[in-house]
């Protein structure tokens, strides 16, 4: 959490720093602190504070360093449970994890469901106040920057189907174009590296325009997203 949601989250709950402090069972002095930028918290006071002032998912802490690792499916599906998506609303999710995470811990993956790879432009274009810079720089560390600006640019031709998603689609659009600066032309999937080669042929010439334009081998569309015409 940064110094700004600090004290936004405890103002727009109506909380005073005494008050904050008593229940987050820290001093406040030390909540004072917190709130000027003087000090950073532990990642499970953030999140005690995240309950406590009901701030977004995308006020979460996010891991320093971000330590990829094989996520199970069924974890990645109980985090976008958390989050809202409506694909996996039967699951029963114990813990929201910020979205930037869940997007970034996916698509580092080498191999997901094809279900999991579509509910990710849905994150974005939901949480698009995440930490792009944090997300963005981390994917670049891991060669991920082609599979962000894919699921980015699906998330943006989804946003502006709706004339209410004005402000997303300008969010999505400038990160979009970052994205195009640090583009990799080497071919790569989106999270199917284990697809056979004759697939892989096939979609070298049937994959979308804007998929080649990513150099990724994927078959994966807007229209076919089943939110599309939310």
């Amino acid at each position: 959490m940064t110094a700004e949601q600090w004290t936004e989250g405890r103002d727009k709950s109506g909380l005073t720093q005494v008050a904050a402090a008593r229940s987050l069972k820290v001093s406040q002095p030390y909540l004072s602190q917190l709130e000027t930028g003087l000090r950073t918290s532990s990642a499970q006071l953030a999140r005690k504070a995240a309950r406590l002032y009901r701030l977004p998912p995308t006020a979460l802490p996010l891991p320093e360093p971000f330590a990829p690792h094989p996520n199970r499916p069924e974890d990645l599906q109980n985090q976008l449970a958390s989050l809202g998506y409506p694909g996996f609303e039967h699951l029963r999710a114990r813990q929201t994890t910020n979205p930037a995470v869940v997007v970034l811990s996916a698509v580092v993956q080498r191999d997901l469901d094809t279900r999991i790879v579509e509910a990710l432009p849905w994150v974005l274009k939901s949480y698009t106040d995440l930490d792009w810079e944090w997300l963005r720089d981390r994917a670049k560390l891991q060669n991920a920057q082609n599979r962000l600006g894919y699921l980015v640019h699906l998330a943006r031709e989804v946003a502006g189907a709706s004339p209410r998603r004005a402000t997303a689609v300008n969010v999505l659009s400038s990160w979009k174009s970052q994205l195009e600066e640090a583009r990799l032309a080497s071919e790569g999937t989106l999270c199917r590296e284990s697809m056979p080669e004759p697939e892989r042929r096939w979609l070298r010439e049937n994959r979308p325009p804007a998929a080649a334009h990513w150099s990724l081998l994927t078959g994966i569309r807007a229209e076919q997203l089943p939110y599309a015409a939310d």
